[in-house]
C-alpha cells in the first residue's frame, strides 16, 4: 500500500543506527540509510514531532541456531551515531531483543505522548525493522515504514521484507514521500 497519511500525532522510531551495527555490512550503502534516516529525524523535529532513537544490548535468552551475541560489546559499540543529531530531550530505548517493544517502555512512552502511527528506519530490515512494525501493528499503531532509510544484511531477507510482510504492517514510502506529506500536512 502506498503511503496516503501521517497522523496529527506521528512518532519517529529510528532502529539501531548506533556505532557497533553500522559497522556491519549491508546490502545497501550505510551511509545512505543514515543519511536518509537523519533527514527524517530532522523533518520530524521540525515539526515538534517526537524522534524515538533506539539501540541493542544483548540478545533474546532463546536458543538459536546461530552464534549468541557476546555477553558484552566492546565499548561504545551501543553509542547512537553522531549523525542523527540525538537531541537531549529525545528518548532513547535500549533493547535486548529484535523488536523495540518487548521488556522496553516504549510504548507507554509513545501512548503517554499521545502518539496513534510511527514511522520506522533502521537496521536490519528483517529483524529489528520488522519485529518493531510487527509489534507497533499489534499494539494498534499505524505503522509507516521508511524503505528507503533501512538496509539489511542480507538481500533477500530485505525483500522479502519490504515486498511481503511490510504491507500487511502498514504503509511504506520513500524518505522524500514521508517528509513531504509531513511538511505539507503540517504547512
Amino acid at each position: 500500500m502506498a503511503l496516503t497519511t501521517l497522523d496529527p500525532k506521528t512518532a519517529l522510531v529510528v532502529i539501531d543506527l548506533q556505532k557497533g551495527i553500522v559497522a556491519y555490512p549491508t546490502v545497501h550503502p550505510i551511509d545512505e540509510v543514515v543519511k536518509r534516516a537523519a533527514a527524517l529525524a530532522d523533518a520530524f523535529r521540525r515539526q515538534g514531532l517526537p524522534v524515538v532513537l533506539v539501540n541493542v544490548d544483548g540478545g533474546a535468552p532463546g536458543r538459536t541456531e546461530r552464534a549468541r551475541p557476546p555477553a558484552e560489546f566492546p565499548v561504545g559499540w551501543t553509542d547512537i551515531i553522531p549523525e542523527l543529531n540525538q537531541q537531549p530531550q529525545e528518548h532513547v530505548v535500549t533493547k535486548r531483543t529484535w523488536g523495540a517493544f518487548t521488556n522496553t517502555d516504549l510504548e507507554a512512552h509513545l501512548k503517554r505522548l499521545g502518539v496513534t502511527q510511527v514511522v520506522i528506519a533502521g537496521v536490519s530490515s528483517s529483524a529489528g525493522v520488522e519485529s518493531t512494525a510487527r509489534q507497533a501493528y499489534e499494539l494498534g499503531f499505524n505503522v509507516t515504514l521508511a524503505v528507503d532509510a533501512m538496509t539489511d544484511m542480507n538481500l533477500d531477507a530485505h525483500t522479502n521484507s519490504v515486498t511481503r510482510i511490510f504491507p500487511k504492517l502498514g504503509e511504506t514510502g520513500t524518505t522524500r514521500e514521508i517528509i513531504d506529506l509531513l511538511d505539507s500536512s503540517r504547512a
